[in-house]
């Protein structure tokens, strides 16, 4: 049996495999490791694009697709029958959570207008000072799944208030479905997007989603660029009622005459959550698990049904 990662270094990261295992890397569709046949893991690059799907129609014998990344959008509908496909769900956790607590913090301390200040050598205590705060804080998390229980527990030493939301309600745990989104939006301070892409959510944020946010609020887009859409956020920023930290954009990249670059209650970063030096260590780690109970003939972990 044959699996093909995209990293040399995963081979040492994997643990041990049963012996029948062949594991070879395959970072690039154009140089192919060996022929097609027999090839019946494959775990793509980390955020691959779409066009990388065309390399399922040539591997005959693919029974699992293990991705690296928490979301699956770009997968979703282009997986051929039979085959498996499971996420990275768990190995983002740690690094897209602090990617939100530091997003949040930035933006309410008000450490962009200050780097920009630093830049020019300006010394602007009387401009900026004083700052907001995240104490005493709402925040509404948009996605209740394993990242937003991470970024939860990160943020509740800081003296906030939660609400979180899911596809679906679930009472016993505290969390709304997303019926109750009209009610949350005016009363939270920071509304926090770590839902994954489905047609569900695609255009979720719209203009009656940002009307609905109180003065002053901070939307924070950890989840994907399409999640927004980007002409009604563009419009509802320029008037400055609003703030955003977007670590992902529609489209994306950015391009560089893009308006949303110009506004300075905007904080960009080129979608790089999950992009962490432990990233590497804690994906092979799960994918050597997948690989041993396929081969084991267990059900893998992560399996992505229904776009979730």
């Amino acid at each position: 049996m044959k699996v093909w990662i995209p990293h040399e270094a995963g081979h040492d990261l994997l643990g041990e495999l049963p012996p029948e295992v062949t594991v070879e890397t395959m970072d690039d569709p154009a140089r192919l490791p060996s022929p097609t046949s027999g090839v019946r893991f494959w775990v793509p690059p980390f955020l691959a694009p779409a066009a990388a799907t065309a390399l399922l129609r040539e591997l005959p014998d693919l029974a699992v697709v293990q991705l690296l990344s928490a979301g699956a959008d770009p997968w979703i509908g282009r997986i051929p029958p039979g085959v498996m496909l499971c996420d990275a769900r768990g190995v983002h956790d740690p690094s897209t959570a602090e990617w939100v607590v530091a997003a949040i913090l930035s933006q309410l301390r008000g450490f962009p207008a200050m780097a920009r200040a630093q830049g020019q050598r300006r010394w602007v205590y009387d401009e900026v000072a004083p700052t907001d705060e995240l104490a005493g804080k709402r925040i509404l998390i948009v996605g209740a799944g394993s990242i937003g229980t991470a970024v939860r527990n990160r943020l509740a030493p800081f003296e906030v208030e939660f609400d979180l939301v899911a596809r679906t309600a679930r009472a016993e745990q505290g969390v709304h479905g997303v019926d109750a989104l009209p009610e949350l939006l005016p009363r939270a301070d920071v509304v926090v997007l770590l839902v994954p892409l489905t047609e569900q959510t695609r255009g979720l944020v719209d203009e009656s989603f940002l009307a609905a946010m109180r003065d002053g609020a901070l939307l924070v887009n950890a989840a994907r660029g399409p999640v927004v859409r980007t002409e009604a956020l563009v419009a509802e920023l320029a008037t400055g009622r609003l703030r955003a930290a977007l670590d992902v954009t529609d489209p994306e990249p950015l391009p560089v005459d893009h308006p949303l670059w110009e506004l300075p209650n905007v904080l960009i970063t080129p979608h790089v959550a999950g992009s962490v030096r432990g990233l590497l260590p804690r994906a092979y780690r799960l994918v050597g698990r997948q690989i041993r109970r396929f081969v084991a003939g267990e059900q893998p972990e992560n399996v992505v049904v229904d776009g979730y």
